[in-house]
């Protein structure tokens, strides 16, 4: 897992140096790295079996590269691959001719890798770590078109938002990781749940995660961001905007959800702030008179759907969330790719 986290970054690197080496079909080569990723994790899926690797990485400071494979970690990673695939392929002839098609490419893939380290992460100090290389990816890719001002300053707010609310996020974890006495997600569900909900920190914790999580998947207030991130190229919007990086904060709180759930603060924070979201999204949604306007307050409203159903709890809610980051993933990245054509 560690090299399929690390692929991104090399392949990042290699088209910053030679990507004006690169020409034609070559380009649309490019797509296999995420395809050959997707087949590897669907592979891994099959097998049925839950994954663990662990690398050192600072010791001294209690941060390891863990990285594990879960049912939840699995539907993002597919997502996250499979998607990428999708977009790669359609970028090549989206900018076909663009002179930073290299430059393009260099920052999906820098994405792509940190969003599957984002999801795989075991250890939260580095999940913290890709949820910030997330944040910055994407500053890179809404402003690729940076001679225009509405871009750069969209690519602002959005790192602003998502960049701030990480900073709100480290704190949490930093708060977690005293309850806890460690960093590693695994160390945490080997407690007793009461171990976190009766310590004082608890609802400061559970705030600051909240922050983090809430400014990553544009839950109001903070859904501002989002669609100001459409003056981004439509690959874009269809692989960060509506498929990967804004489900981010739905899967921080899903993944949380054993540690810090089934509390009052927990469940109504989640279905106030997800329903008024919900409610938000969907009714600027009809108000919207370009068709990226359209998707991107529907995307919100979708995310809002998300937060809502993880408060609620039951296995029917959970079920239905499961369901809906998959089928939302799909539709929504296929109406944003049929909008970049138009």
């Amino acid at each position: 897992m560690l090299f399929a986290v690390l692929a991104g970054f090399v392949l990042a690197f290699f088209l910053f140096s030679f990507s004006h080496h690169l020409q034609g079909f070559l380009w649309r080569i490019l797509s296999l790295l995420p395809l050959s990723l997707f087949v590897w994790f669907l592979s891994l899926g099959l097998a049925g079996e839950v994954v663990e690797e662990s690398y050192a990485w600072i010791p001294s400071l209690g941060i390891a590269l863990s990285f594990r494979l879960d049912g939840l970690a699995l539907v993002f990673t597919l997502l996250i691959t499979g998607i990428g695939f999708l977009v790669f392929a359609y970028s090549s002839s989206y900018l076909k001719g663009h002179r930073y098609l290299g430059r393009f490419y260099a920052y999906l893939s820098l994405f792509m890798g940190s969003m599957l380290g984002l999801v795989l992460s075991e250890n939260v100090l580095s999940l913290f770590v890709f949820w910030e290389l997330t944040s910055i990816s994407s500053f890179f890719l809404i402003g690729f078109n940076n001679e225009e001002k509405a871009s750069r300053k969209s690519a602002m707010v959005a790192l602003a938002i998502t960049g701030g609310g990480g900073l709100f996020l480290l704190a949490g974890l930093l708060l977690l990781g005293q309850i806890g006495g460690g960093y590693e997600m695994g160390d945490w569900l080997a407690l007793s749940p009461d171990v976190f909900k009766e310590h004082a920190l608890y609802v400061p914790a559970v705030l600051l995660v909240f922050m983090g999580a809430f400014t990553k998947s544009a839950q109001f207030p903070f859904h501002f961001w989002l669609p100001g991130a459409m003056k981004a190229p439509t690959p874009v919007s269809t692989y960060l905007h509506s498929a990967t990086m804004v489900k981010a904060g739905v899967f921080l709180v899903a993944r949380m959800n054993p540690i810090l759930g089934d509390t009052p603060l927990w469940e109504y924070t989640l279905i106030i702030v997800g329903g008024t979201t919900m409610f938000f999204g969907a009714f600027h949604s009809i108000f919207r008179k370009d068709l990226k306007g359209i998707l991107a307050y529907s995307t919100i409203s979708a995310l809002g759907i998300l937060m809502f159903l993880i408060g609620l709890g039951s296995p029917y809610a959970w079920m239905a969330a499961g369901v809906f980051i998959i089928v939302h993933a799909l539709y929504k990245a296929a109406l944003f790719l049929i909008t970049g054509i138009i």
